[in-house]
């Protein structure tokens, strides 16, 4: 179990490029020689992606119900005039 939370931490490192140029090299050139490390890499990467892209998601969802709030509800008009003046 702790080979596998190193190989997690160490892929970490490379692909948040937290290491010094050796070790990057040192890592590419293992990568390079070993399938299932390029596999799980390769793997890692992907879930750091679905993890940014649902992070950008929410944010988006949380953008918009303040939207909503600001833009439809009654005791916001005055907000919604001023912003309205702005860009006339």
């Amino acid at each position: 179990m702790r080979t596998s939370l190193n190989k997690i931490a160490q892929t970490e490192t490379y692909l948040l490029k937290r290491s010094n140029p050796a070790s990057s090299l040192l890592f590419e050139a293992k990568m390079l020689l070993d399938q299932d490390l390029q596999t799980h890499v390769s793997a890692q990467q992907q879930v750091y992606t679905l993890v940014q892209q649902y992070g950008r998601k929410q944010v988006k969802a949380e953008i918009e119900a303040v939207h909503q709030q600001l833009f439809n509800q009654p005791e916001h008009l005055s907000f919604r005039q001023k912003i309205a003046r702005i860009f006339r």
